[in-house]
């Protein structure tokens, strides 16, 4: 496995994170729910074809995040790539809320089902894998010059230039 970090959703990042998954293979408990969903992130700067399509399937008991459309999903959730890096990278609730009510989080189905995905009680492996993905996942933090007194001040934005 890599140290290196790469950006949100770029072909590498998808990568690294699959490998994370397979080292992960058993060790962190079932799903808290049976999902099948679609999923499409638009405004993918850094991608060619400007959006991704995947899938979440939780029904073999394990967590599956792929490429492509399940044929038959539950539901169908379309997000800007902001909003997937809220959900995915800062897990910022309040982002997503704000992203929820202004429309930016399109569901087509069954949004109960979304729901259901909340983790209850993250055991100590869950966590762990947690802080391996976000040490792959380039979060596009820069230092600035502080103006005032030349100190170096970091400011998370979610970097898409590439």
């Amino acid at each position: 496995m890599s140290d290196q970090s790469h950006l949100f959703l770029s072909d590498e990042w998808i990568q690294a994170a699959r490998d994370l998954r397979e080292e992960f293979s058993g060790s962190i408990g079932p799903p808290p729910a049976e999902v099948k969903l679609n999923v499409i992130v638009t405004e993918i700067s850094h991608r060619s074809e400007g959006e991704l399509r995947g899938h979440i399937d939780t029904s073999s008991g394990s967590l599956v995040i792929e490429r492509g459309h399940l044929e038959v999903p539950e539901l169908t959730l379309t997000v800007d790539y902001e909003t997937a890096y809220a959900a995915f990278v800062t897990r910022d609730q309040g982002a997503l809320m704000q992203a929820f009510f202004s429309g930016k989080i399109l569901v087509e189905g069954d949004a109960t089902q979304l729901m259901m995905l909340q983790p209850q009680d993250p055991g100590p492996e869950a966590m762990e894998f947690v802080k391996r993905l976000d040490a792959i996942t380039d979060t596009g933090v820069k230092e600035q010059a502080n103006d005032a007194g030349g100190a170096a001040d970091q400011a998370a934005v979610p970097r898409s230039d590439t």
